[in-house]
């Protein structure tokens, strides 16, 4: 018989949370449900309850009341009197700033987790270093973390997680403390390790695009509640209010919604201008459109796209091949366009162009 994969577990549950807490004037009210080997992001800003969830999951926080569970097993449920430890809820938990023993070697710390199940300290360490080399730092093994670059210290971390073979996973902000030329690689290496996981996941974040890259659903996350779930798209197609399609990146107006012609819906966005959308609603309402679909012209310019509106460049940054462009108008704008595109229109702090985007990537959301 082969030897076990060590990222491999039994049997897969599903975890299920819901729990209600207050902490001074911070109230936190939530149930959610995550399926064994499935991502669940938990999006939003901080001070949002992001990370108390995870403490409630793992055991470090007892609510007020609430239940939770894995499979069959349970870890909390305030009616019953049933409050698991910590170390007997089986949980692989990734702090924001990794958390490692600066006493212990690499391996040691990826050894400690399972030194209850696991005797011996030559088998410890055979299966420390066959989760190190899954993360391609089998040759640190001996290292002190100390000595360790950031991306290699995640990496250990995530080891360590999963080196128990945990019924569930819980990763707090497991990118904030890489730097930016790190973060890509690590963020899909991360990505690898939670589809081979096969245990339920649930991800803190605040960077909506890691949610939507690492995370199955995402579920935004406000004052201690749950704004809107599902996928990354849906929430960035749909959202449910100003503050979930800000946080999708999306370019956020206000204005007031009336019928127009041929189906459309027109709306007078507060401070000048009228746009078009193909969604229907009346009365005060949101806006949201992505920078990437708002098309910049020079004066007098005759696109097809049924929304233009005059506007005042007030920045131009460039992200690689694209450029983000900052615009003054009835309301602060954002687009996102080509080099080649910024160079030809000679785009500059002061220039005047015209803003131009389709009536159906225009959403609408009752304010």
């Amino acid at each position: 018989m082969g030897a076990r994969d060590p990222l491999s577990e039994e049997e897969g549950a599903a975890l299920e949370l819901g729990a209600e807490l207050r902490l001074g004037a911070f109230d936190l009210e939530i149930e959610l449900a995550v399926p064994a080997g499935c991502c669940l992001a938990l999006a939003g800003p901080s001070g949002a309850g992001k990370s108390t969830v995870l403490r409630v999951v793992a055991g470090l926080l007892r609510p007020d009341r609430g239940n939770v569970r894995c499979g069959e097993a349970t870890w909390l449920d305030t009616e019953a009197g049933i409050d698991l430890p910590p170390e007997l809820r089986r949980c692989g938990y990734v702090f924001q700033d990794y958390a490692l023993f600066p006493h212990l070697r690499a391996w040691q710390n990826v050894a400690y987790g399972p030194r209850r199940e696991v005797r011996g300290r030559a088998e410890r360490r055979r299966r420390a270093e066959a989760l190190l080399e899954r993360f391609g730092v089998a040759h640190l093994a001996d290292a002190y973390p100390r000595t360790l670059s950031g991306g290699e210290r995640q990496r250990v971390a995530l080891a360590r997680a999963l080196a128990p073979r945990p019924r569930a996973l819980l990763l707090d902000e497991p990118l904030a403390a890489l730097d930016s030329r790190t973060r890509a690689a690590a963020t899909r290496e991360l990505a690898s390790v939670l589809r081979e996981a096969e245990v339920p996941t649930l991800l803190v974040t605040h960077d909506f695009a890691e949610a939507a890259t690492l995370g199955d659903t995402v579920a935004v996350m406000a004052e201690g509640k749950l704004v809107q779930r599902g996928r990354a798209a849906d929430l960035a197609a749909r959202p449910v209010s100003a503050f979930v399609a800000d946080l999708t990146g999306a370019v956020v107006l206000s204005g007031v919604a009336r019928p127009g012609a041929e189906g459309l819906t027109l709306v007078d966005l507060d401070g000048g201008g009228a746009i078009a959308s193909v969604d229907h609603a009346t009365g005060p309402v949101t806006v949201s459109v992505f920078p990437w679909e708002i098309a910049l012209e020079p004066p007098g310019g005759s696109g097809s796209a049924r929304n233009r509106l005059a506007v005042e460049v007030a920045s131009v940054t460039e992200l690689g091949s694209r450029v983000r462009v900052g615009l003054e108008g009835p309301q602060p704008l954002a687009a996102e366009v080509t080099a080649a595109s910024a160079r030809a229109l000679g785009l500059a702090p002061g220039r005047t162009v015209v803003a131009t985007w389709k009536a159906a990537a225009t959403r609408l959301t009752s304010s």
